[in-house]
């Protein structure tokens, strides 16, 4: 199934009937080779025929999008994004040069909304990797919004950002706090620049008297080194009132693979929080999406 028709289906099940009919006529205007400046009208106007509401999949969706693109994920979007990523791919000359055009166009005169859709629409368009530029533009925005829409639930990162401009793009996320449990293929592209990259912000953000994200301590894996290791145990010290790091730590020790030091501190641990993140480490869930369950 292409991403069109996948995205289609969706918004068929979700979408009011006067939605729908706004839709069908502008998907098919846009397929009609609008203009540029139609192109961006009828993206804009998409919000007075559609609610911006969480998409809500099914796991009969899911299971449908992981057949689409490996690492796809448009679980985290919302119905708006949804509609507008869909009249993108009306476009019938997107594997042009002209399709190629109107996009840059519209990301430069979209608003907050319109370009997190564009973002979010990278991936799913032909020979995305022409657009590696403007997501790393976005992977550098202060704006969390844009930050989650250019990095994450989508492979293109892990698939076509070099390791410098990857490395980067895990530490702004750390540093503004974004959900990066949900970074495709983070726990492939560990690397011991990245790892000291993240030691670097844990030193920083402590000579500040400032509490280390916990999932900063998905960035060492086993690059870790005794570095590593000493910032993990200063971050477990049960005189560390920063709970939701001390979890993370225990997953981060296991990554680094110190089965050994997990086992000592279980032992002597009272908190029961941080005992169930060690036990759980110990059983080997140490993937990056246990970390979704630390804040919830």
């Amino acid at each position: 199934m292409s991403p069109f028709l996948c995205l289609r289906q969706l918004l068929e099940s979700r979408l009011d009937r006067a939605a729908i009919k706004w839709f069908k006529e502008a998907s098919a205007e846009i397929g009609d080779q609008v203009s540029g400046a139609r192109f961006c009208a009828l993206l804009s106007r998409a919000s007075r025929a559609v609610k911006r509401r969480p998409l809500e999949l099914t796991p009969k969706d899911r299971a449908q999008v992981a057949k689409v693109i490996d690492g796809w994920n448009p679980e985290y979007w919302n119905l708006l994004e949804a509609v507008r990523a869909a009249l993108v791919l009306s476009r019938p000359d997107l594997a042009l040069e002209g399709g190629g055009l109107a996009i840059e166009e519209a990301f430069k005169y979209g608003d907050e909304g319109e370009l997190c859709a564009l973002y979010r629409s990278i991936i799913i368009l032909p020979d995305p990797e022409r657009f590696v530029w403007r997501v790393g533009e976005g992977c550098r925005s202060n704006m969390r919004t844009l930050f989650e829409a250019a990095a994450l639930d989508t492979p293109y990162p892990a698939r076509f950002f070099d390791e410098l401009t990857w490395n980067q793009l895990v530490m702004k996320g750390i540093f503004i706090g974004a959900p990066m449990w949900r970074l495709w293929g983070l726990d492939g592209r560990q690397s011991p620049e990245l790892a000291r990259m993240a030691l670097d912000l844990a030193e920083e953000r402590r000579s500040a008297g400032r509490a280390v994200q916990h999932e900063l301590w998905l960035c060492l894996g086993q690059h870790a080194g005794e570095r590593g290791l000493e910032a993990l145990r200063l971050e477990l010290d049960p005189t560390n009132s920063n709970t939701l790091g001390r979890r993370g730590a225990a997953y981060g020790l296991a990554r680094a693979g110190a089965r050994a030091e997990l086992e000592d501190y279980l032992s002597r641990e009272s908190d029961e929080s941080v005992q169930a993140a060690l036990e759980d480490a110990l059983e080997g869930n140490t993937q990056s999406s246990v970390f979704e369950h630390l804040t919830a």
